[in-house]
């Protein structure tokens, strides 16, 4: 069975993002999102319109791979260095609001959800969507290099 942990990151996110925003309701971006940064070490808010559900793909694929994981891992994840004229690179987590927004609307969904005192997990559901998006991938990996059929 075809997993996360064998495709590579871009496509998987790229292909979940598609099919969050095509196919899953519950989640939007709020109108908010398109004017506030994702943190404090960031100096724009992002440029892509569709960033909310590249997100959304990517929270999915890191709760797959290290869950349960709680929103202050997530931040430290999602954050980068902050720099200044005079003083050293320090590490700023990333903005709590749009990470927990997303994971609410991802819970309302049915694809995650919270297991008390321990963080976010998958549903059945989204680890389904995420295995089965994850082989879709690699069987059209495969088709390029027929090496890759020993992982389908």
């Amino acid at each position: 069975m075809t997993t996360a942990y064998e495709v590579p990151a871009d496509l998987l996110i790229k292909r979940l993002a598609e099919y969050i925003k095509s196919n899953v309701t519950q989640v939007t971006p709020p109108e908010w999102a398109f004017y506030v940064k994702t943190g404090a070490h960031r100096e724009r808010p992002p440029q892509d319109k569709n960033w909310w559900y590249l997100r959304a793909a990517s929270l999915l694929r890191k709760i797959y791979l290290y869950g349960p994981i709680g929103i202050n891992e997530l931040r430290s994840m999602y954050g980068g260095a902050r720099s200044s004229k005079h003083t050293i690179r320090h590490h700023k987590d990333a903005g709590g609001c749009g990470i927990r927004k997303v994971l609410q609307q991802l819970e309302n969904a049915g694809l995650v959800t919270k297991l008390e005192k321990k963080g976010r997990i998958l549903t059945g559901k989204g680890r389904s969507l995420v295995d089965r998006l994850s082989y879709e991938i690699l069987e059209s990996l495969a088709k390029e290099k027929p090496e890759l059929k020993k992982y389908l």
